[in-house]
């Protein structure tokens, strides 16, 4: 059975700095392609951080450069966003979703996800 679980979520003030984490089981996790995704209410789903399954690779959304950071943990099977710098713009709900993919990562679609957890609540006050 897989499962994917979000969690470190919260309530943080702007430029303050978070880390969320996204642990994972039912499926061999060194296979997937992983990312982090956010929506933010009344928008669509956006990628905003992935990493190929060898953590070789890795995109950000143009938002997020140089503030975010994805990392991801095989002994733990659990994928990481460390997030510095908090703008009220990064309230969001994010996601972690997986693709079973060994390419190398240049894009984070949605679409192209097939495992996703619940998601983790962001938000961000001035």
């Amino acid at each position: 059975q897989v499962q994917v679980v979000e969690s470190g979520g919260g309530l943080v003030q702007a430029a303050g700095s978070l880390t969320l984490s996204c642990t994972t089981s039912g499926f061999t996790f060194d296979d997937y392609t992983m990312g982090w995704f956010r929506q933010a209410p009344g928008k669509e789903r956006e990628g905003v951080a992935c990493i190929s399954w060898t953590g070789g690779s890795t995109y950000y959304a143009d938002s997020v450069k140089g503030r975010f950071t994805i990392g991801r943990d095989y002994a733990r099977n659990t994928l990481s966003l460390q997030i510095n710098g908090l703008k009220i713009e990064d309230t969001a709900m994010y996601y972690c979703g997986a693709l079973k993919s060994r390419a190398v990562v240049r894009t984070c679609s949605v679409r192209d996800y097939t495992f996703w957890g619940q998601g983790t609540q962001v938000t961000v006050s001035s």
